[in-house]
């Protein structure tokens, strides 16, 4: 059943741990107050999980850091309505009341644990000055505590985790650990700002199955701040859907998504990535456009007096593929298995053994300028990726620029036309990278590697930082100018769903190697590799009434890629298993 947010001015329900009512926050701006928020109401119980929905820029973070007392200001502030916690106006506290009760009754989960953590302090000393900042403990409990804390959130070898520094855990470890700062002092509401955004697929599972599993053993109630559809479906009991700084929709989550009400919200929807709905993979007919053969890409680790090599990480080993003209190749696997190393072995960045062609020619130092015409890349980050101090139109012309291609007038129509071709106009030339949207920018980067008609393009988590609705439309112009230029893909990506909507033919990597291959369709409609299936079945489902079995809580660490000197690791061996479906035999992954 719908439930109502409490007005503003009516008498606080008993039943509600927050209510927020007729909300405003504004900026500070030269031209007066812009509005980030507005009149925005909602409202929490105990042990409920409410999900704020929305596209980058519609206010859910800027609500949350209201809530929590983090807004910059004076250039941010709350400029209407009251956020009552426990019948108190958080709204109206000074500072100091107000850090009394952050950590302590409220706590909050960051997208970026690396941005959060301090990076001079262990683990441990970090978990102990967060207890003893709002508990009279000593030195020997507040360590018990934290060793307690992180027992809890199932992080493996707690113990040794005290000791070490966030840059030696990976990823998901790093968000346990976080989650262990903010359960220590058993919070009433805990509010995850985009938790699982930056992790891998599986660690998402991982970590969305603690939430749920520390919020049954402590009857602490959530606001997920995401703009992932599918995490909303898994975790929510009720959501809140934002645009532009408003309320849009508000309803219990399988109402809402049976039957959404705002158009923005049905849009969302359509816009999420879902398994089975890719087409048919193209016909590899083609001649191909690269070849890989036996690539290794190994790193030495030296030490001791001497500095004598002792370790080798073995960050690729063997690995074999070819792209044909026209084709989307995908390579998929967690963070760390090798495939933004293999791509930078393809473009010539990284060391490597074995065998790269590209376009008929060899991958040498000799060459490499040569092949790079052949090959661009767009990256993840399309703000990292443009000089911001350059208009983007001399962006895009860059690389004609420096491969002597035509002449000023003649590069400054290329570069109309790609803008044209990538759904941007002609009078946005002379702008600066800040001035345009993260889907704008993106697109941009499209047309710069676009320039050179480069036969193959590697599309490194290209799309994987970008809102759902803006991901849709810039993997429908991947497609269009696939058709249009015949050009191939190399897609990388830990997103099964998008992998599965874009792709013609999958290889899966795991430490390193290949350990299956196939079509879309052998890939995703007949998975043989235990690791293969693994990823796939944690792909969260946008859809509520969807129930699985939940992943084990104790945390799963990747083997390491470190070997000893003349310590190779173990090469998976793939076989043809029909019609070109290769699977590592034995499975070279667990279970």
């Amino acid at each position: 059943m719908r439930q109502e947010p409490v007005r503003a001015g009516a008498n606080v329900i008993p039943d509600y741990l927050l209510t927020v009512e007729a909300l405003n926050v504004s900026a500070r701006t030269e031209a007066g107050l812009k509005p980030l928020v507005t009149d925005l109401s909602f409202s929490l119980r105990p042990g409920e999980t409410l999900a704020i929905a929305g596209e980058s820029g519609s206010g859910k973070s800027i609500t949350s850091l209201a809530i929590m007392g983090l807004l910059p200001q004076p250039a941010v502030r709350v400029t209407g309505g009251r956020i009552l916690f426990g019948g108190t106006d958080l709204a109206q506290l000074p500072e100091r009341r107000l850090r009394e009760i952050r950590g302590n009754r409220i706590a909050m989960i960051f997208q970026e644990p690396m941005t959060s953590l301090n990076p001079v302090m262990t683990v441990g000393a970090q978990l102990m000055e967060a207890l003893q900042a709002h508990a009279p403990l000593g030195r020997a409990e507040a360590r018990a505590e934290a060793l307690a804390a992180l027992k809890a959130v199932r992080i493996s070898e707690p113990e040794r985790r005290l000791s070490q520094y966030p840059h030696e855990l990976s990823g998901g470890m790093r968000q346990r650990v976080m989650i262990a700062m903010a359960i220590a002092l058993k919070p009433d509401l805990l509010i995850a700002d985009e938790p699982t955004t930056a992790l891998d697929v599986t660690v998402q599972r991982e970590v969305l199955d603690l939430l749920r599993a520390l919020q049954r053993e402590m009857g602490t109630a959530i606001i997920l701040i995401t703009h992932d559809m599918g995490v909303v479906a898994e975790m929510a009991d009720r959501v809140v859907v934002m645009q532009g700084g408003r309320k849009v929709e508000e309803n219990a989550v399988r109402p809402l998504f049976a039957a959404p009400a705002a158009p923005y919200t049905r849009a969302l929807l359509d816009a999420v990535p879902r398994m089975g709905r890719g087409e048919g993979p193209a016909a590899r007919s083609g001649a191909a456009v690269t070849r890989l053969t036996e690539v290794t890409v190994t790193y030495d680790l030296r030490g001791g007096l001497l500095q004598r090599v002792r370790h080798r990480v073995h960050a690729a080993e063997g690995v074999s593929f070819d792209i044909r003209s026209g084709e989307t190749f995908s390579l998929v696997g967690e963070s760390g298995c090798g495939k933004s190393t293999i791509a930078k072995a393809l473009v010539g960045l990284a060391p490597f053994s074995g065998g790269i062609e590209v376009a008929g020619r060899m991958l040498t130092p000799a060459t490499v300028d040569q092949v790079r015409r052949d090959v661009q890349m767009v990256f993840q980050d399309p703000m990292a990726s443009l000089d911001p101090r350059m208009r983007v139109g001399d962006l895009v012309a860059e690389p004609l620029v420096i491969h002597g291609i035509g002449t000023p007038e003649t590069r400054r129509e290329t570069v109309r036309a790609l803008f044209h071709k990538v759904g941007l106009s002609s009078d946005q030339l002379d702008r600066y990278p800040h001035e345009f949207s993260g889907g704008q920018r993106q697109r941009i980067c499209i047309a710069r590697a676009l320039a050179l008609r480069p036969k193959l393009i590697v599309a490194d988590e290209s799309v994987s930082a970008l809102d759902v609705s803006v991901q849709a439309r810039v993997l429908a112009l991947l497609k269009a100018l696939k058709e249009e230029f015949g050009v191939a893909y190399l897609f990388i990506s830990h997103d099964m769903a998008v992998v599965e909507n874009i792709s013609d033919r999958v290889a899966v990597m795991y430490l390193g190697q290949i350990v299956e291959m196939g079509t879309r369709g052998q890939i995703f409609g007949d998975p043989r590799h235990p690791y293969t299936r693994r990823l796939i079945e944690a792909v969260p489902v946008p859809d509520p009434t969807h129930v699985r079995s939940p992943a084990p809580l104790e945390a799963r660490e990747i083997p390491s890629p470190l070997r000893a000197v003349g310590d190779p690791p173990p090469r998976a061996r793939l076989v043809d298993i029909g019609a070109g479906h290769l699977v590592a035999m034995p499975p070279a992954a667990p279970g």
